[in-house]
């Protein structure tokens, strides 16, 4: 991925998707620097930090966690990362270091 802004691929005010080819590039890009993919995050604009059903249904790579910023309160965004596995979403602790 030559940029640092993803593109979305359906322009739906719903739900946000990628481009598979950039999504696969991206991966390609990490693996050539040694690195590995953990997993994705995405914004929640006007519901809370939780999975959607879409999100569950989604969530391909059981391996991935991911990351849900809600930002139903501008005042108090809520950061929640979930390990989604055969379409059963669990809570994982997360830590955020300086």
């Amino acid at each position: 991925m030559n940029s640092n802004r993803a593109v979305q691929s359906d322009h739906s005010s719903e739900h946000f998707s990628l481009d598979p080819k950039e999504q696969l590039g991206a991966v390609r890009d990490m693996r050539a620097r040694g690195l590995s993919p953990l997993g994705n995050w995405h914004s929640h604009p006007a519901s809370p930090s939780r999975p959607s059903a879409e999100d569950i249904r989604l969530a391909f790579d059981s391996r991935a966690s991911y990351l849900i910023l809600s930002l139903q309160d501008e005042n108090k965004p809520v950061l929640n990362s979930f390990h989604v596995e055969n379409g059963i979403s669990s809570k994982e602790e997360l830590e955020i270091l300086d």
